[in-house]
């Protein structure tokens, strides 16, 4: 109410203030501006009719120039005036500066005259580019709020530009009497001017009150008019382009200046009878000042009243319902949207139970109103996890399919791997191999995206150093990863796959993010809290803010978003972290690079004898592995040995022999039938040598293979057929040709001797080695054939 009562006020004050100004600057600048135009006027007529005569300049004319530049200057103060300028509108302002601009063209004009450079209609058309600015600032003085008095003041103006016309036509006449003939540019000129004020008589005069309109009609009915009419038309009608002008203009200049004083006396009455309809304005304005202003007053006090009345009541309802609101955005739809992201189903009723708002109908409405909001809002937010289910179950079905696909193609490089002999084929076919399981570690990404565990699982513990070995087969660029000498530890089965898979994005990403002559190190210790892995390269790094970024994602994985796509295999990284309680971080390496440090929990570490092995090709490729680290030496030292229990799985080369074999292309760590079990028993492929057993080494430092000279002797009779006596821990202590088969016993004790074969080449070791591989592998897939046979648990 206080802003309607301020808002009628301010219409009604406006309209009186707005009448002040106006009556302010028709006082102060309307005044002086008259006495220019007249001036302004008066020097036109004089200087068309000096021109006229072939004359620049008199005494007259002179006298006249200093009353029109003293009237200017006074003009110019009055405009440019801090108080008057304060109450102009900008398009006054505007006009105002564009005459001010005008009237510094006089001089130049008044000097144009007296060299002789302008004419008769030069100089009056330059006259007249000062004149029309002046008038075009009478039209924007004219500032009353009332419509109709507005058109009243405006009509005024206009009979004022019809004066204007008929003085041009005054001194274009007066130019050409010293010469009694006009030029075709000033007779056209002429009738333009007739024209114009003809115009603005017609259009303005029966606008004007009847009081107002009175004194022109007078003058205009008058005779005196008549004849200047007369005149009007004969100079138009009887006079030739370029011609002589008619006798009778000669009674011009008498009849134009009664004429002139004529119309300057009408303006007096018809200005003061228009200021009168101006004063009653004015009474009306300040009543509806005072009126408005009482009505308002008294209903601002009314409005105070009621406030206070029904205020409170008013304000206990909207905190009621304010706090209704803050529980939905604070409490209620956070916790829904947290169920949502857990997988839990949301009943939209259950949760948007309609908000209860009493009080007046209002604010009931706008608990309804709330309460669509909120239905709204969950409704959209149940939609949504609908929809990343279905693109979850859209990936995993995607997965799975590709999954199938690769074990059957798996399966397929298996057979032809056995099938083949000949060394090249089988480096292809092991490329394949190597190939075919990245794509399996990307088709368990995408598993892992849609919230899905991945198939392989192991029930048994695991070593550390053949779960490295696997994630670093799932490399591309394998050659150039070091893994250094691992502790006696192993992982627990349940983690084996998603741990292999984590180690395999990071030690992807430090070779892909680093130059390729570089080495990546990996590389991993016991701690107090668990077990440590660092992945180390030596590329780029990041910045200090990426950083920080990834570290919080990785610590805290965001819900995957389809928009961010570019780190996947961080989101992957990081979805595995979370679900083992794995603590992965990112920082600089010394080298300029990124160490990745993987913090494995003792939940997961078992520092016991592992019951089985990720089972890997680590014949050949764990000495390729070797011999790329330039040290061969590891390979036999990576697994722990116990002696003294179960024998543990040996590699094919020991540290002693350093056999140097040409390095073919790698092979996955899994065949298809590896990938559908748990774990596998270690199984010794080499027996062990006793220090004086140790083969000879060829040139090529490949071990030279030797027949005996004879052949196997059959046992005496008095061999004994069991072992009779132990170790000194009670265990069995074996005997050579102790279980030997009947059937070798009798072979006879001597045999041809055998040339001793030619040296094998590189390509010849290499495929000899590959065959021993598959058999020690086709030797572990039975035994765990034989396992899943007795009702153990193998992968989906």
């Amino acid at each position: 109410m206080s802003a309607l009562w301020g808002f009628v006020l301010n219409l009604t004050v406006g309209d009186g203030l707005a009448l002040l100004r106006t009556g302010q600057l028709y006082e102060s600048v309307g005044v002086s501006s008259t006495d220019l135009g007249l001036r302004l006027q008066a020097e036109r007529a004089m200087v068309a009719e000096l021109l006229s005569q072939n004359r620049t300049s008199s005494p007259e004319l002179n006298a006249l120039q200093a009353q029109t530049t003293s009237t200017v200057n006074s003009f110019v103060k009055v405009a440019t005036a801090s108080d008057n300028r304060s109450i102009m509108s900008d398009t006054l302002q505007r006009s105002m500066d564009d005459l001010l601009g005008a009237l510094d063209e006089l001089s130049n004009i008044r000097d144009s005259v007296s060299v002789g450079k302008f004419n008769v209609l030069q100089a009056i058309v330059a006259y007249n580019t000062i004149l029309d600015e002046l008038f075009d600032v009478y039209e924007q003085m004219v500032q009353i709020p009332d419509v109709a008095m507005f058109q009243q003041a405006s009509a005024l103006v206009t009979m004022g530009t019809a004066h204007e016309m008929l003085a041009r036509e005054d001194a274009l006449v007066k130019g050409s009497l010293a010469q009694n003939q006009m030029s075709a540019e000033a007779h056209n000129a002429f009738a333009e001017f007739v024209a114009l004020r003809k115009h603005y008589y017609a259009k303005n005069l029966p606008t004007l009150l009847p009081d107002v309109r009175g004194p022109y009609e007078r003058v205009l009915n008058s005779d005196l008019y008549a004849r200047f009419s007369e005149l009007e038309d004969l100079i138009l009608s009887q006079q030739r382009l370029g011609g002589a002008l008619p006798a009778d203009v000669m009674r011009w200049q008498p009849t134009t200046d009664s004429l002139v004083g004529e119309l300057d006396r009408a303006r007096g009455p018809a200005t003061e009878a228009l200021n009168a309809h101006s004063a009653e304005l004015a009474t009306g304005i300040l009543g509806r000042i005072a009126i408005a202003g009482g009505v308002g007053l008294i209903a601002v006090v009314a409005t105070i009243v009621f406030s206070v009345r029904f205020g409170r009541r008013l304000v206990a309802d909207l905190a009621d319902l304010r706090n209704a609101a803050l529980e939905l955005a604070d409490q209620r739809l956070p916790q829904v949207v947290d169920r949502l992201k857990k997988g839990e189903d949301v009943d939209v009723e259950h949760e948007a139970p309609p908000i209860d708002a009493g009080g007046s109908m209002e604010v009931e409405d706008v608990g309804h109103a709330f309460s669509s909001v909120q239905r709204t809002a969950i409704e959209a937010a149940v939609g949504q996890a609908a929809l990343r289910r279905g693109v979850g179950h859209v990936f995993l079905n995607l997965a799975r399919r590709n999954q199938s696909l690769l074990h059957r193609q798996l399966t397929l490089l298996d057979s032809m791997q056995r099938r083949s002999k000949d060394p090249e084929s089988l480096e292809d076919l092991f490329r394949l191999d190597h190939l075919t399981t990245r794509m399996r570690r990307h088709a368990e990404g995408l598993i892992i995206l849609s919230g899905a565990a991945p198939g392989r699982s192991w029930r048994k513990p695991v070593p550390v150093v053949d779960v490295m070995r696997a994630a670093v087969a799932e490399v591309e660029d394998f050659t150039r990863v070091t893994v250094l000498p691992m502790p006696g530890a192993s992982l627990t089965g349940a983690a084996v796959a998603d741990v292999v898979h984590l180690l395999a994005e990071l030690i992807e990403n430090a070779t892909i993010f680093s130059p390729p002559q570089t080495k990546v190190q990996v590389r991993a210790e016991l701690v107090a809290n668990g077990l440590v892995l660092e992945v180390e390269d030596r590329g780029l790094g990041l910045a200090p803010e990426e950083y920080a970024e990834i570290n919080d994602k990785l610590a805290s994985p965001p819900e995957f978003d389809l928009a961010d796509s570019d780190r996947l295999g961080l989101f992957v990284v990081g979805q595995l972290a979370a679900r083992y309680g794995i603590s992965v971080v990112l920082r600089s390496s010394p080298y300029g690079g990124t160490t990745a440090i993987v913090l494995i929990p003792r939940s997961l570490v078992s520092d016991g004898t592992p019951g089985g092995a990720v089972p890997s090709r680590n014949g050949a490729h764990a000495a390729l592995t070797a011999a790329e680290s330039g040290d061969l030496s590891d390979l036999g030292d990576h697994e722990p040995r116990h002696k003294k229990q179960e024998p543990e799985e040996e590699v094919v080369f020991r540290a002693e022999e350093k056999p140097s074999v040409e390095e073919p292309e790698p092979s996955p760590y899994f065949t298809p039938s590896e990938r559908r079990i748990e774990a596998v028993p270690p199984v010794e492929l080499v027996p062990p040598m006793e220090p004086e057993e140790k083969p000879a080494l060829s040139a090529r430092g490949l071990p030279t293979r030797t027949r005996t000279t004879a052949a196997r002797p059959t046992l005496p009779n008095n061999m004994p057929t069991s072992v009779a006596s132990g170790t000194h821990n009670g265990l069995p202590r074996r005997v050579r040709q102790a279980n030997l088969a009947p059937q070798l016993m009798d072979t006879p004790l001597t045999a041809p001797v055998a040339e001793t074969p030619e040296e094998r080449s590189p390509e010849q070791a290499r495929a000899m080695f590959s065959a021993f591989q598959q058999g020690a592998r086709r030797g572990r897939e039975d035994a765990d054939y034989a396992d899943n046979a007795n009702g153990e648990k193998g992968e989906e």
